[in-house]
């Protein structure tokens, strides 16, 4: 069974994802609510949860000041809010999960899927300093990517990442180290979030860092040569634009 606490300041809210999981996720023993930050720390201390359901804003506190308490995690979060809330990249970026509200069911199944899957509560602290970090920094190059791989989470910062290819529904990452990072998520997911670090889609398998790039050579399509020397096709419904944002670099 997945011990869980949910933590929401809204009794409807509380009331409906109750209801939620006891109809769709058996799995899940819970094993208390709190509307209030102070309540819900001492909670958590007395009854060692595995997950905690926490929403975002609550009045005049927050989620994260409930965190902040904690000197170290040991147990995973789904973030839960009722808009598109500005933590919600770095959240995506740290390998943290979150629900939208109204929530979805299959969306909340999945995230206690994902709870059951990392077991040990993988590197939660670790997701959880990368999270803080990158909401300090806002958008710039260092912000940190944890990414879920076969054995575990790797994280790397945006600024070192060369170029992106597909390989089905999986990612390879290519780093300035000369390292590849393989990862369980699609291309498409990595285009959403890179799209404002200045990273291009050229090719339906290829998504580069146009930092990295260095020279254009012509073709139908053409290519790019990457900073390491490789050279990445461009497809041809991608060359106007693709020239347009390389001449922007």
């Amino acid at each position: 069974m997945i011990r869980a606490i949910l933590i929401d300041d809204e009794p409807r809210s509380l009331k409906l994802l109750v209801n939620l999981i006891g109809e769709y996720c058996p799995q899940v023993k819970l094993l208390g609510i709190a509307t209030k930050v102070e309540d819900a720390f001492l909670l958590i201390q007395n009854n060692l949860p595995d997950v905690i359901f926490l929403d975002i804003e609550m009045q005049r506190e927050t989620g994260f000041d409930l965190l902040n308490r904690f000197s170290k995690i040991q147990f995973e979060i789904i973030f839960t809010t009722a808009f598109e809330h500005y933590a919600l990249k770095a959240i995506k970026f740290s390998a943290l999960d979150y629900l939208l509200k109204p929530i979805d069911i299959e969306e909340l199944k999945l995230a206690v899927a994902k709870v059951e899957q990392n077991g040990q509560h993988q590197k939660m602290n670790k997701r959880l300093e990368t999270f803080m970090q990158n909401m300090q920094l806002a958008k710039t190059d260092h912000y940190q990517l944890a990414l879920p791989s076969s054995d575990g989470l790797n994280f790397i910062q945006i600024q070192d990442i060369l170029y992106l290819k597909s390989d089905r529904q999986y990612t390879i990452f290519y780093t300035k180290t000369g390292e590849k990072i393989v990862t369980s998520k699609n291309l498409g997911e990595y285009e959403d979030l890179l799209k404002d670090f200045n990273f291009f889609r050229v090719h339906h398998s290829s998504l580069i860092n146009l930092n990295e790039a260095k020279k254009y050579l012509r073709g139908e399509g053409g290519s790019v040569i990457m900073s390491n020397g490789q050279e990445i096709e461009v497809s041809k419904r991608k060359k106007e634009k693709f020239l347009k944002q390389f001449a922007k670099k």
